[in-house]
């Protein structure tokens, strides 16, 4: 009898063995030949992986909240302008930070559950000369997904810096940061890239490399300094061994694995399976009479899906009984509308099958709860999609 509960959160996710067997290896020294190439190989293939050929790969230890970090220490210097694009928790989160280095940050705030219009991020970017701008791709607090492709695009017409936090949709959701110009896009491990939490991955483009390179005052940050940390990715790159801070051993050699694998299945082809897999879960949600935070049909997130808990459903209640049957999903995180919506992955190692045995854990859980729905109805739906879809 299987003794686990299947993971269905927005991060961490469910593992692939290969993976997991990687990071549970006896550790070995972080300047042992195996390891070495372990991390430049990670190096390099980050760069397939965010489809930007000319980038500064980075791999520090540390969690996503890092890799913002790691932008905003390094790009920011006192007295800045910043412009902070925000569809939920995790855009509010760079007004903060961006502030703790000295910036001047202006914050552009979508309705919850809905993106920014374009025209009103441009007419920002008109009034005001900023240095750069953050987006949020898709904020894990609404699955709101933004435009960024777009909104690059602005920012090069405006020179502003684009900042993409990608915590929840780098090899999950389409980002070609060579083509569309986007010039930092960051991530953390435990999300689509498919490793355990522990790891803080950027790609810097040369623009914002050359920008680091012209600061007229240090950075504020010690651990993220980027003057601390090229070195030691250009050694390990270039396969040799190098120290600042030791790196997390097991989970680069992880990294390494996840990132083959990624490699391996093609990014247009694991974007379409991302977006496959969510058209087909929003289907199921949607039969068994379930509403979605995000407001936008083209805008809600292929990484994970926010649903809305139906009428006289308590949330403990319905999160528990959905438990009971075998998955777990995530509660609200926005505080403004915590209590009215529940969150639901499907990134990185995801499969139809996790689709329909989340679908069936929902409508079990619903019906335990005296919310009456259709046997069998979410899971007809996602079929019914998937092979409508599967083109």
């Amino acid at each position: 009898m299987k003794d686990r509960s299947l993971l269905m959160i927005p991060g961490p996710i469910e593992f692939e063995p290969e993976v997991l067997k990687a990071l549970g290896a006896p550790t070995t020294s972080h300047v042992a030949p195996g390891f070495i190439d372990d991390f430049g190989g990670a190096l390099e293939k980050m760069r397939k992986v965010w489809l930007a050929p000319e980038g500064q790969p980075f791999i520090v230890a540390g969690s996503g909240t890092l890799a913002m970090e790691l932008a905003g220490a390094n790009l920011v210097e006192p007295g800045d302008r910043a412009l902070v694009l925000s569809t939920g928790v995790f855009g509010d989160r760079y007004e903060d930070l961006l502030a703790r280095h000295g910036a001047d940050v202006t914050v552009l705030r979508a309705p919850i559950g809905r993106t920014l219009d374009l025209n009103q991020v441009e007419d920002g970017l008109k009034g005001d000369r900023y240095k750069l701008l953050t987006v949020t791709h898709v904020d894990t607090s609404t699955a709101v997904r933004m435009p960024i492709r777009s909104i690059g695009e602005l920012a090069q017409r405006h020179n502003v810096l684009s900042v993409v936090d990608g915590v929840c949709s780098v090899a999950g959701e389409e980002i070609r940061q060579g083509d569309w110009n986007l010039d930092v896009v960051l991530t953390a491990s435990q999300k689509a890239i498919g490793v355990p939490p522990g790891l803080a991955l950027l790609v810097a483009s040369q623009r914002a490399m050359e920008t680091f390179a012209a600061r007229s005052t240090p950075v504020r940050s010690y651990y993220a300094d980027w003057a601390k940390w090229m070195p030691i990715m250009a050694a390990y790159e270039g396969r040799k061994p190098s120290y600042f801070g030791t790196p997390a051993v097991n989970l680069v050699a992880a990294l390494d694995v996840s990132l083959c694998q990624i490699v391996d299945e093609g990014m247009t082809a694991r974007f379409a399976r991302h977006e496959l897999l969510a058209g087909a879960f929003r289907a199921g949600v949607r039969a068994l009479g379930l509403d979605f935070v995000a407001t936008e049909r083209d805008h809600r997130a292929n990484t994970l899906t926010a649903c809305r808990y139906p009428e006289g459903v308590a949330a403990a209640d319905l999160l528990s009984a959905i438990r009971s049957a075998g998955v777990i999903v995530a509660g609200g995180l926005h505080p403004e509308i915590k209590s009215e919506y529940f969150r639901v992955g499907h990134m990185g190692a995801v499969c139809m099958g996790d689709i329909l045995a989340t679908l069936g854990a929902i409508e079990t859980g619903l019906r335990n709860v005296g919310h009456e729905v259709e046997a069998g109805i979410g899971v007809a739906a996602a079929l019914e999609w998937q092979a409508g879809n599967k083109g």
